[in-house]
């Protein structure tokens, strides 16, 4: 597990990845917490794939091997590009609200009361909650500045993945 030339500074992006990663679910837990802001359930399921691509950076950026570099970046890149198709979901609910805005059930709600293959449709679905803008920064939603960060990981894991490889080729 020592550091080596080739993989050393991919273990520093990875490890960037997982402490800024952390820093936006902390973020969003002082929007939770101390300004008030509930979360809608596709705000959930982006922090849940948060979580996972902290975890998955910062255990990928323990190991030294190349392989082992490769894959938790491939499994990093699935992640967040689900992460990023989740946030221009609700981007697009944003700017194009449903005529209907029903509130709808919350996250825990939808999983306690239905089967998981009718939840995640009724996730991605969208509601009231979905397509209301309750925080902007700079002119974007929580949902936009949530879809460039998914985005930004996922362009930052495609050249990690690429950069190892060439390194094996070498």
């Amino acid at each position: 597990m020592f550091l080596t030339k080739n993989t050393a500074l991919p273990r520093r992006v990875l490890a960037l990845i997982c402490l800024g990663s952390m820093a936006m679910l902390a973020f969003g837990m002082y929007l939770q917490h101390v300004v008030g802001l509930e979360p809608c359930p596709m705000c959930i399921v982006q922090r849940y794939s948060l979580v996972l691509a902290a975890l998955l950076a910062g255990l990928t950026a323990i190991f030294s091997g190349r392989a082992a570099l490769i894959g938790g970046s491939v499994l990093l890149l699935i992640n967040v590009v689900f992460g990023a198709f989740v946030a221009s979901r609700q981007s697009w609910l944003q700017w194009f609200p449903p005529e209907v805005a029903s509130c709808g059930r919350d996250f825990y709600g939808m999983i306690e009361t239905f089967p998981l293959q009718r939840v995640i449709p009724m996730i991605f679905k969208g509601s009231g909650d979905c397509s209301k803008i309750d925080w902007t920064f700079l002119g974007l939603s929580i949902a936009n500045w949530s879809f460039l960060s998914f985005t930004s990981i996922s362009l930052i894991a495609v050249a990690l993945i690429i950069r190892l490889a060439n390194n094996r080729r070498r």
